[in-house]
């Protein structure tokens, strides 16, 4: 039981890396089996969601979620549900043995919409990091490189927040159209990324 209880109609960043920074992920179908299994364990017994997600992103060793909680319990039981399904797959395909992640998901309550507009915008640059390493210290050299890149990558929920995809399960994203007329404001958002803007989320220490 977490000392800290997740409460309904909050908003939460849930991330998690693989134990000692190793890759969670090392195919396409790695990726794709994650994905389902979200679709998959995401509802309780009744069939109902447990959680709402806002948005998300896969990287080869870490992954990053928005979730807020349908039920008092809906994120521990999701995460729970997910690390293991994942964990069961992953070392059954790859012959290994023991824990892959390194230890309980982290989680951060989200405190207002303009953190939560901002957190997003985070979580999406963060595929960055494979084409521009040091993006977050030194800021983004090209960006038209960069916004290529994002465009083709499909492990985010990127794509949809930009209304380009559909999501492949259910994302509570209408909380952007209060900031944005159209998709387009949020990549013209995406753009304006700052070095400086990382002060506003401080508390964010997952590499």
């Amino acid at each position: 039981m977490r000392k800290t209880p997740f409460v309904e109609g909050y908003y939460y960043h849930i991330y998690n890396r693989g134990t000692e920074r190793r890759k969670i992920f090392l195919k396409n179908p790695d990726y794709h089996r994650f994905i389902q299994q979200i679709k998959r364990f995401n509802q309780d017994k009744e069939g109902w969601p447990l959680v709402d997600i806002v948005a998300y992103c896969l990287m080869p060793n870490h992954f990053h979620f928005i979730l807020s909680p349908k039920l008092k319990e809906g994120i521990s039981l999701f995460m729970q549900k997910l690390g293991t399904g994942y964990t069961m797959y992953f070392n059954k395909k790859y012959g290994r043995t023991g824990v892959l992640f390194e230890g309980t998901f982290k989680s951060i309550m989200i405190e207002d919409e303009g953190y939560l507009l901002h957190l997003t915008r985070y979580i999406h640059l963060n595929p960055v990091e494979l084409i521009e390493p040091d993006w977050k210290e030194k800021g983004i050299e090209n960006w038209d490189r960069v916004n290529r890149f994002l465009e083709k990558y499909r492990w985010s929920s990127y794509m949809c927040y930009i209304g380009k995809e559909e999501p492949p399960f259910p994302l509570k994203i209408d909380f952007i159209k209060e900031f944005f007329d159209k998709p387009e404001g949020y990549k013209k958002f995406l753009n304006e990324w700052m070095v400086s803007d990382l002060e506003k989320l401080k508390s964010l220490d997952i590499q």
